[in-house]
């Protein structure tokens, strides 16, 4: 019996990496099969984004095996030191000289000739916050008082990343400290408090910048502007639709000839479904899902309330993002900034997303007996 739980134990360990391996595997090859022509256009090398995906693949894949094998609880305690750091980094995106500006948004750190995108990192630094904090002060969050730390930090993370700005990953931010209230012990009433003003919120910061109620308008009505904020989404819809079934073909895709903004990062998704179709995009849609329920199994399992929270967290934030970048891309929901999960080119999201996944392995390994 022992002998059959350790090898059903390290049969799952086995199976996640293989998984996270796949992703990203499918996921260079998408980047450069979406980028190689804008690449050589703009930068003179066709291996430009598959480079800086691969550099992030390898820092991932170091922070992966690094992360399974470190106690989860040595991040609890280091949860003040760890959200000190993030909210430095945030704050050097508008440090001239280290930050980057691109498209009008300040999003990106200069560090050592690396480029670094420090909301990708607070997103999960705040999962360990949460989780910790949560789980170190059950019997306090019933209280307003009691979740006012949480409440704080990730106003603070809200704030600094509104500044960029980027309304997606905010939004992400929020929906991912009430996911981990929630699930912490948030009281019913709290949990409605909360949710009535951020959702409020909202239409106001939408209306306030000029260029999100345009995207919002360009949502409703793609073909009012086919030349200005609905270019982008019927491109997208353009490349769904010329995919079909089984698709193009991988590399044959047609609309990453500079007619699909973004297609190596955001709109990803697009371009997989252009070249591969419909059959070949939900297969990966299940692939991913199918992590996100191995992930939920280990939160299940966990041995104690800081290991469930930890898994749980990292397991919203790939979903929530896989969702959100599945709407955008299908005009469900308006335009978002937000990459797909292990496949968007970005190398501060697949690097974080990997660690996540050690961190989630160490959980698990804890958890055996």
């Amino acid at each position: 019996m022992a002998l059959l739980k350790k090898l059903k134990w390290r049969g799952n360990i086995f199976l996640i990496i293989t998984i996270v391996l796949i992703l990203v595997v499918f996921g260079c090859i998408m980047v450069y099969s979406a980028s190689f022509y804008s690449a050589e256009y703009h930068y003179g090398n066709k291996y430009f984004f598959l480079f800086k995906q691969i550099l992030g693949v390898v820092v991932g894949l170091c922070a992966l095996v690094c992360f399974m094998f470190v106690d989860y609880h040595i991040l609890a305690k280091l949860k003040w030191w760890i959200i000190l750091g993030t909210s430095i980094l945030l704050l050097l995106v508008f440090v001239p000289g280290l930050g980057m500006e691109s498209y009008g948004a300040k999003r990106w750190v200069s560090l050592l000739g690396f480029s670094v995108q420090p909301s990708e990192i607070a997103k999960f630094a705040l999962v360990i916050f949460i989780s910790s904090y949560m789980s170190q002060n059950y019997d306090k969050v019933k209280t307003i008082r009691g979740l006012l730390p949480v409440l704080l930090v990730a106003g603070l993370f809200c704030v600094l990343i509104m500044l960029e700005p980027s309304m997606s990953v905010t939004m992400c931010i929020a929906f991912v400290t009430l996911f981990m209230l929630i699930i912490g012990g948030m009281s019913k009433k709290h949990t409605i408090m909360f949710s009535i003003p951020a959702a409020t919120i909202v239409p106001l910061l939408i209306v306030l910048e000029p260029y999100r109620l345009k995207r919002l308008l360009a949502f409703i009505d793609p073909w009012a502007s086919p030349q200005g904020e609905g270019f982008q989404l019927i491109q997208s819809l353009y490349s769904l639709g010329d995919g079909g079934w089984f698709g193009v073909g991988l590399f044959n895709s047609r609309q990453k000839y500079l007619f699909l903004p973004f297609a190596e990062s955001d709109f990803i998704l697009s371009i997989i479904g252009e070249e591969i179709g419909f059959i070949g995009t939900t297969l990966l849609i299940l692939f991913i899902f199918f992590l996100i329920f191995k992930l939920i199994q280990i939160a299940l399992r966990a041995k104690d309330r800081l290991g469930a929270m930890l898994v749980s967290g990292i397991a919203f934030i790939i979903a929530v993002q896989t969702l959100l970048n599945i709407a955008v891309v299908t005009g469900s929901i308006p335009p978002t900034g937000l990459p797909l999960p292990f496949i968007s080119s970005g190398g501060t999201s697949v690097a974080v997303f990997m660690a996540g996944i050690g961190v989630c392995l160490n959980v698990l390994k804890q958890s055996r007996n």
